[in-house]
């Protein structure tokens, strides 16, 4: 229930209790209407609290989910720079056996 509709329900309310004056100009409100609007102050703070809730445990979740996110990244930077320590190791090897292949076959000669 938005606030808004709350205020409009809250309006009408008044308005149709207005209408139920009695002779000295009091406002003649029965249980029925109050508990009525009772009702909906209730179920409006319920929602109110429970949105907060919610909010409060979405705010928690996104900050767990920014501190796994940090270590991920951490994690791929290393592994990265891993693979590119592998890659120019391979690259040496590589090299180096060629050039052993070379001397081999200037031997067989």
């Amino acid at each position: 229930m938005s606030p808004s509709s709350l205020e409009s329900q809250i309006a009408e309310h008044i308005e149709n209790s207005e209408m139920n004056h009695n002779a000295q100009g009091n406002l003649a409100l029965s249980s029925a209407d109050f508990s009525a609007l009772e009702d909906r102050v209730s179920r409006a703070v319920n929602l109110v609290r429970s949105e907060r809730q919610a909010r409060a445990t979405a705010e928690e979740r996104i900050n767990v989910l920014d501190g796994q996110l940090n270590e991920q990244r951490d994690l791929v930077k290393s592994l990265q720079e891993e693979i590119h320590s592998l890659n120019n190791e391979r690259d040496q090897v590589r090299q180096r056996v060629e050039k052993l292949l070379t001397q081999l076959d200037s031997l067989e000669l």
